[in-house]
């Protein structure tokens, strides 16, 4: 019976967990600005409640605007799918924007 393999170096303990990134895509560059800007909302956080950082606007509004700046740089250049996925995102982030920033008035 042979042992397991033990990893001589951090690096090689890292790429022994590390999780494959998906292939480069439009979709994907659009699911991560739109997870900038939640995070930047507060909507989506990681760690505890109680840990959670205070909403960001200013840096919620740039990732909102970096989507928008794509839309409009890439309009008549994307497949149906594409075009849904960036103006749904954008959709909802805006409408999320507004809710936070409502809640962050009335707090005030």
């Amino acid at each position: 019976m042979s042992e397991p393999e033990n990893p001589n170096t951090q690096q090689e303990a890292e790429e022994q967990f590390e999780m494959p990134l998906p292939p480069a895509s439009f979709e994907w560059l659009v699911y991560s600005l739109d997870l900038g800007a939640r995070m930047a909302l507060g909507i989506i956080h990681f760690g505890e409640e109680k840990d959670a950082p205070k909403p960001d606007l200013k840096r919620a509004q740039h990732s909102i605007d970096m989507l928008a700046m794509l839309q409009e740089k890439t309009r008549g250049n994307l497949t149906l799918d594409e075009q849904r996925t960036i103006e749904n995102n954008l959709t909802e982030l805006r409408f999320r924007y507004v809710q936070v920033a409502d809640e962050l008035a009335k707090q005030q």
